[in-house]
């Protein structure tokens, strides 16, 4: 079953975010993920929201984006996100 990442990000220091996100697409794809949604915009219809930028990352499983989140290849670039932004990440197991 697909999972998806639902990632809310508030940019702090655009340089660093900018190295981050150059480089961390790499990574997602070498785990099987590839991205819906990059930089929306949300637009609140309902119920209080604090996004700033919404991405959404879609992996075959779940186990794949856990495998990603704690992988080598994005351990130093997951501390760059952190020392550039404020970030909330959610993984979402689809459960048809």
């Amino acid at each position: 079953m697909a999972a998806y990442l639902i990632i809310d990000i508030n940019v702090a220091d655009r340089s660093k975010f900018k190295k981050y996100a150059r480089a961390v697409q790499g990574t997602v794809e070498a785990f099987g993920g590839r991205y819906l949604c990059k930089w929306g915009m949300p637009e609140t219809l309902e119920g209080k929201w604090g996004a700033s930028r919404i991405v959404l990352v879609e992996f075959e499983t779940a186990e794949q984006a856990k495998a990603w989140w704690v992988s080598e290849e994005y351990r130093p670039l997951k501390a760059l996100r952190r020392e550039a932004s404020t970030t909330r990440v959610l993984l979402v197991d689809d459960i048809e």
